[in-house]
């Protein structure tokens, strides 16, 4: 079969396996994409999603934002073609030789210096982060300090604090996008990332 017939199969297998379930326009692509990336239906249930947050990424992308992400896993699953065609951009600082030296000068995790240098970036900004809590609780901390990201994808996977920063986040005044719980990924932030991308016209 064609990768494209096998994506077609395996998307009408999942729309057959969520019925008669509904999702709002824009949603629906979202959770799709995930489950597609992962197998794993219980994101239908998990995936949160603040007012307006599909709206803010499409925005985001059509603007030509610069999407953070919190491992190189997660910007290496972004569609690159996509990005080219919304003039966006995607940035990972947790290999920055600086990072490294803060994080160990603080005696912290690269992942929380990362998103503190990635305050300075300027125009709209999408954070997609599914790997470190820490990386989400700084952020939290950021936003709190008066940060205003574009929209937060927020779906650290793992046992301390990853459910914990998800819960923090949705407490706050920002877009957001979140898997409650323990589950998330880097493949899962790049897959909520790559179907933004696509609602806002990056697919050929």
């Amino acid at each position: 079969m064609k990768p494209e017939d096998i994506e077609k199969q395996s998307f009408a297998i999942i729309e057959k396996e969520l019925s008669p379930r509904t999702f709002p326009p824009g949603i629906g692509d979202i959770v799709k994409r995930v489950i597609h990336t992962t197998a794993d239906f219980s994101f239908a249930d998990s995936l949160c999603f603040s007012d307006g947050a599909v709206e803010a990424g499409v925005a985001a992308m059509k603007a030509g934002c610069t999407i953070v992400t919190d491992t190189q896993m997660a910007k290496a699953g972004l569609n690159a073609a996509a990005l080219a065609r919304l003039s966006c951009r995607a940035v990972c600082y947790m290999a920055d030789p600086a990072v490294a030296a803060e994080a160990k000068r603080r005696q912290c995790t690269r992942a929380a210096v990362s998103m503190e240098k990635a305050r300075t970036l300027s125009g709209p900004v999408l954070y997609a982060l599914g790997n470190a809590p820490t990386a989400l609780l700084t952020l939290c901390e950021e936003i709190e300090a008066g940060l205003s990201p574009a929209l937060v994808v927020g779906v650290p996977v793992g046992f301390v604090n990853a459910a914990e920063s998800k819960e923090r986040l949705t407490a706050l005044p920002v877009p957001y996008i979140v898997a409650r719980g323990r589950k998330g990924g880097s493949t899962v932030a790049a897959a909520i990332c790559n179907a933004l991308l696509y609602l806002a016209g990056g697919r050929g």
